[in-house]
């Protein structure tokens, strides 16, 4: 069997840097920009962009950011540390979607790129159909550490597994071990990198109530067993961002599309519904569950 999945790879200009970007797309329709998470790459959307109930209905586009999976480092990227900032990031997923000629992409993002939607919804509105943050909250503190720079640790094993510690146990133990899998190969350092954004430079505390929901809707849903992003951060930024809608996702943990597909598609496909409702204007469909 040869799945209908394509891949490619795009140039482009970021922030004053030339980036050689790979990404996945599947299927026909209104786009759904799906955003990996910290120190992994799109292969954990693999189920989404093989599921025919989505592909039917969007075209599913994944990309790797550069220095993750198969977008390769800058010339030069060993000249400065890796550190990912807000502006870095807003200005890659908005010069990507420039380069592919995405109009108003429904965004789906998860952990780092789950609160990176909100800041999106923020800043331009108008840009995007919808935003869907999985794992996402306004801030989150304690990612960022150094010992994954420490030469007596090997990085490879010990990022992936506490990592892993944020998935549910009840999760498919094949779909566990591949989210493992994809995150030993990590580059030295990317991680921590991400987890700069994510922990150190990314606050919307104060902030997210500036969203308008009515131009940009916003749905964020979260895992039960996550504790890096928990469900109480999402409730947080839910009640801080009028008409976004969304709460917990019960057996589930941090990578929801990556480690239990089958379960978190029951949670996306009602979401993609109600975006899909509004944006032909033919009415809001009927709600989905609110789960706070």
């Amino acid at each position: 069997m040869i799945e209908d999945v394509v891949g490619r790879y795009v140039h482009l200009r970021s922030s004053g840097t030339d980036y050689r970007v790979y990404f996945e797309e599947a299927g026909s329709g209104p786009v759904l920009l799906a955003l990996h998470t910290a120190g992994s790459d799109s292969r954990q959307f693999r189920h989404l962009l093989t599921d025919p109930e989505v592909t039917g209905r969007h075209r599913v586009v994944a990309f790797d950011l550069p220095w993750h999976g198969r977008s390769l480092p800058p010339e030069g990227w060993w000249t400065e540390e890796y550190l990912l900032t807000t502006d870095r990031y807003v200005a890659l997923v908005e010069d990507v979607c420039a380069a592919l000629e995405l109009d108003r992409p429904v965004v789906l993002g998860c952990s780092m790129a789950g609160s990176l939607v909100i800041e999106l919804a923020r800043r331009d509105p108008e840009r995007w159909a919808g935003v869907i943050g999985l794992s996402g909250a306004l801030h989150v503190e304690g990612r960022f550490q150094d010992w994954p720079l420490h030469p007596d640790i090997n990085a490879q094993q010990a990022v992936a597994s506490w990592t892993a510690s944020l998935m549910s146990p009840s999760s498919p133990e094949v779909a566990r071990r591949e989210v493992w899998w994809t995150y030993s190969q990590g580059g030295p350092g990317i991680y921590r990198g991400d987890t700069f954004f994510y922990s150190e430079d990314l606050d919307l505390r104060g902030r997210a109530g500036d969203i308008d929901t009515a131009r940009c809707p916003v749905y964020l849903l979260t895992g039960e067993y996550d504790h890096a992003c928990s469900p109480e951060g999402t409730a947080a930024a839910l009640a801080a961002i009028p008409g976004a809608r969304g709460g917990t996702m019960p057996g589930i943990g941090h990578f929801p599309m990556a480690e239990n597909y089958p379960l978190f598609r029951t949670h996306l496909l009602p979401v993609l519904a109600e975006l899909a409702a509004a944006r032909t204007g033919d009415g809001p469909a009927e709600p989905s569950e609110d789960r706070r």
